[in-house]
């Protein structure tokens, strides 16, 4: 399976997240009704952590409500033998909260480090991809060292999750249910498992429309579930979701902080307003007719490039770039609301977009378990071990001449 953008060579090789076969790694029968507990020694547990971006799609397609969604997928999912179902937003609640305080500290330092300004997002593996592999030096100087949702959910349930349960990250198979097909080839970033002693994060990805196509496929008696939770019996009561339009909100997110931590001023509502199109938009802090802070949002390709044109040419005046590789951002992911042909299914994607922006807003700082995590995981919010889980550094290979790359 090919990478939603790249046309590299490499990544029209076949990945093994791409193969279905993988999901099956010595599956153990449902969970009896009688409570008996399974013997781990045999097998491995089966963890599956959904991206919220994801269940709209669901939601729309199956004509639930979100949380029903959510249940149903849960019940399916353990009706195949999956042992755990998990929400990736608390592990976007720690990606976010460390990119809100690089933004800060980038800002202090930028009149000093040539590079430390503007601050572009790493969350979107189509982009970083890119960065990596075709823009190199000084670009990736730019991107946030803050680890994606999906890595730092790996982080979560091979490290502090395998430990609660006295395993070992390999007795864990971890599979992400994600929007894009891009988040395949995340999982097989070169360097990710050295944090986790040579354990993969992500054991498996695969895309909604996939999960879909097999829950379509299958003629189970399903009996919705609650979702999980990373601490004992707990469930999930509540869907909840970042402050984006379709994605995780890191703009809106690092916007209010920086405003408050920096000029001392309280943000309520973020106004966005669109530029040369629609996933072009600016949003800026003002005060006395002095603009304190300029962040922007950059979705699809087209914006990329043309951002990347003006940071070279030292003409990019923001401070802060929310970048996405899909046009219309995570909801638009290609691994999930697409036409029989292949484009984008507009009415599908319309519905999904007037569900997520139905699901309830949690702010990152508000939860009280990440606060937990901090302390009783990571041994403090800026120890050496939340550096080593919740960061990463960037290859910087020269810059490809491809002509392929190029046009890319």
């Amino acid at each position: 399976m090919k990478c939603e953008h790249c046309t590299r060579k490499e990544c029209s090789k076949k990945t093994k997240t791409d193969d279905q076969e993988n999901v099956s790694v010595d599956a153990p029968t449902p969970a009896q009704e009688s409570g008996e507990k399974c013997d781990t020694s045999k097998h491995k547990v089966l963890v599956v952590s959904v991206c919220p971006q994801s269940l709209p799609y669901f939601a729309a397609k199956f004509n639930l409500s979100v949380t029903d969604a959510s249940r149903r997928l849960c019940g399916f999912l353990k009706s195949l033998g999956v042992h755990y179902v998990f929400d990736t937003t608390i592990a976007a609640d720690f990606s976010i909260l460390e990119s809100q305080k690089e933004f800060v500290r980038r800002y202090h330092q930028h009149s000093e480090e040539e590079h430390a300004l503007p601050m572009l997002t790493s969350a979107c593996p189509g982009w970083v991809r890119y960065a990596e592999r075709v823009l190199g030096r000084p670009i990736t100087t730019h991107l946030c060292t803050a680890k994606s949702p999906q890595q730092v959910m790996g982080s979560l349930v091979k490290d502090y999750f395998a430990r609660q349960q006295n395993l070992p990250p390999e007795k864990i198979f971890h599979v992400i249910v994600a929007p894009c097909y891009d988040k395949k080839l995340e999982a097989l970033r070169e360097g990710f498992s050295t944090a986790l002693h040579g354990s993969w994060g992500a054991d498996c990805v695969l895309t909604s429309g996939e999960i879909a196509q097999i829950m379509e496929q299958n003629d189970l008696s399903v009996k919705d579930a609650a979702v999980d939770t990373l601490f004992g019996d707990l469930k999930e009561e509540e869907v909840m979701r970042h402050d984006g339009a379709s994605s995780d909100g890191y703009l809106a997110h690092i916007f209010r902080h920086a405003a408050k931590e920096l000029f001392n001023e309280d943000v309520e509502e973020v106004t966005y307003r669109s530029l040369r199109n629609k996933d072009f938009q600016e949003v800026t802090l003002e005060k006395n007719g002095e603009v304190l802070l300029r962040f922007a949002a950059a979705y699809g390709f087209r914006n990329i490039q043309n951002m990347i044109l003006k940071l070279k040419k030292g003409k990019f005046p923001y401070h802060f770039v929310e970048v996405l590789a899909c046009p219309g951002g995570c909801l638009n992911g290609r691994g999930q609301a697409q036409t029989q042909d292949g484009h984008a299914d507009k009415a599908l994607l319309r519905q999904m977009e007037g569900i997520y922006s139905d699901i309830p807003v949690r702010p990152p700082d508000s939860s009280a378990h990440v606060q937990e995590l901090y302390q009783e995981w990571l041994e403090g919010t800026d120890s050496p071990k939340a550096q080593e889980a919740l960061h990463t550094t960037y290859q910087s290979p020269e810059p490809c001449t491809h002509s392929l790359d190029i046009k890319w």
